[in-house]
């Protein structure tokens, strides 16, 4: 198939579907979805979206902890501007149907999390995410100009490469055509040819043993877009999300949500008692990479393989009304959080690097956007601030389609571009290949480039990343594509650059902490996570 679009879209999480719902009114839109358009990260966001919205909040104070939880990495500018729009991009969520908690006052029930200074927090139950992937989907299938392609794979982009023209990463006028995605049904390779594209496409937490994120988060439009020559940066900033439920047979692990711990729920050890004072004054309420070091220094110690997380406290009504999925959850594994503690372990959970965009979500590639977790705006510094990342995409992603539709009325599609050319490869019946190389990776990535490192685990790391990613390449080059093997080869793209931009911070800082530079042995200043 060969297609032509004003508007692509990789990806249909928050990020993708608003920036599609925006641009839509003034063109064709198509996006790619490389499972079911409702499996994305956005769906399995828990805790909720921050905003200022009543006093005694203020935008000064939303942006002063954001700041604070990025270690003063963040870029100022990005920070105010995102948090100054966060309350029109909120109201635009709820005239488009997303249903957020309410008081008996009719106000919004904001939710507190670690690393806020005032309650800020929409949220609708336990599933947010959910919530609001519904309301812009049934917006989406609404839309007569809006075709969303389910179960296609993007394999790559399309710039001026697929032309014969070499192209370096300092090169100014690197263009974006389109992508190239599969049927896998089919094995059919399309070619879409658009005026402007948008990258969509959430983390990477699959690069991980252990992860909150759903399997589709293999690092898809981060790998594109740096073999595209786009920048990208910060990948060494890969959030641990301190409290996945700790199930050793499950994966993706199951997310306990910040919010539980902004009801009072505590952190205890395996004997019962309370440990994260020694760590940071505000407890069970640090930021997230102070708890995610305090929890795996506490395992490392005690040898244990988890530690609690006690809810007992919390009124028994408040806590199945709020967190019914939480409830429902660990009741299925024989746990009552009424009673019960629940088990949980750190597990990787958010990539704030990716690729580098300006204010309006423009990568260093000419038509290319990017938005949501795969994009690095400089909102989170080193660490994100809890629940700001659906904001982001929420406010990213409508400034791209502000300049999205300026930039499309004068750019042409590129009519040269050839088709995917497949010949000389060969069906691959060997999937044992792909399956062990990707055992290989998220074991090094997980015992050398996790919440704790050092310049020996990393240099290990990538020797060992080296070996895998010559077998791949060449594999990559002889086969008909799969899904597997492209997703093998996205990840190994992505562990490559979290492990190098690893191996060039030499500090301590935000969720980078390393052995060979530490830096008030555990907590620092910086810290936070982001939406559960």
């Amino acid at each position: 198939m060969r297609k032509k679009v004003d508007f692509l879209v990789i990806g249909s999480g928050i990020a993708g579907l608003s920036y599609a719902l925006k641009v839509a009114d003034h063109g064709k839109v198509c996006i790619l979805s490389k499972s079911s358009a409702e499996e994305t990260a956005t769906k399995y966001a828990q805790g909720g979206i921050a905003a200022v919205m009543y006093t005694p909040d203020t935008y000064e104070k939303h942006i002063a902890d954001t700041i604070i939880a990025g270690d003063s990495l963040n870029n100022r500018e990005i920070v105010e501007l995102t948090i100054k729009e966060s309350t029109a991009r909120i109201r635009e969520l709820i005239d488009w149907g997303a249903a957020f908690d309410k008081k008996d006052s009719g106000d919004y029930d904001l939710a507190k999390e670690g690393g806020h200074s005032e309650p800020r927090i929409f949220h609708h139950k336990d599933s947010t995410g959910l919530e609001i992937e519904m309301a812009l989907l049934n917006k989406i299938n609404e839309h007569p100009n809006i075709d969303i392609h389910e179960n296609h794979f993007a394999i790559d982009l399309i710039t001026q490469h697929h032309l014969g023209v070499e192209l370096k990463r300092s090169d100014k006028n690197i263009c974006c055509y389109g992508a190239y995605s599969m049927d896998p049904l089919t094995q059919e390779i399309n070619t879409i040819l658009a005026k402007t594209t948008m990258i969509a496409t959430g983390g990477a937490g699959s690069i991980y043993s252990h992860t909150t994120n759903p399997s589709i988060a293999t690092g898809d439009g981060i790998a594109m877009a740096y073999r595209a020559k786009a920048v990208v940066e910060n990948m060494e900033f890969i959030q641990f999300h301190p409290t996945a439920l700790y199930n050793p047979n499950e994966n993706p692990a199951f997310l306990i949500t910040e919010a539980l711990r902004g009801y009072g729920a505590v952190l205890k050890n395996i004997n019962g008692e309370e440990f994260m004072e020694k760590y940071d004054e505000r407890a069970s309420l640090a930021p997230r990479d102070i708890v995610a070091r305090a929890v795996d220094n506490e395992l490392k110690l005690s040898g244990d393989d988890h530690v609690y997380l006690d809810a007992t406290l919390i009124n028994k009504d408040e806590l199945i009304g709020n967190f019914p999925r939480i409830y429902a959850k660990c009741l299925s594994i024989n746990i009552d959080i009424r009673r019960d503690m629940i088990p949980v372990v750190p597990s990787a959970h958010y990539v704030c690097g990716g690729i580098k965009v300006d204010e309006y979500a423009r990568s260093s590639i000419k038509n290319l956007y990017a938005s949501g977790e795969c994009s690095s705006t400089g909102l989170h510094g080193a660490n994100r601030l809890a629940s700001n990342s659906l904001l982001e995409s929420a406010v990213f992603s409508h400034r791209a389609s502000l300049d999205a539709l300026e930039l499309a009325k004068t750019t042409d599609h590129c009519d040269e571009i050839p088709d995917w050319n497949a010949e000389g490869t060969v069906l691959n019946e060997e999937m044992i290949l792909i399956t062990q190389s990707l055992k290989e990776l998220r074991s090094i990535m997980s015992n050398y480039v996790g919440i704790v490192r050092s310049n020996l685990r990393l240099r290990r790391a990538l020797d060992r990343l080296e070996i895998i990613y010559r077998e791949t390449e060449e594999l990559y080059d002889k086969s008909i594509l799969t899904v597997n093997i492209c997703e093998l080869r996205n990840m190994i793209n992505v562990a490559y650059l979290v492990i190098k931009m690893a191996m060039q911070r030499k500090e301590s800082r935000g969720l980078h902490y390393s052995l060979d530079y530490p830096r008030e042995i555990l907590n620092g200043k910086g810290g936070d996570g982001g939406t559960d």
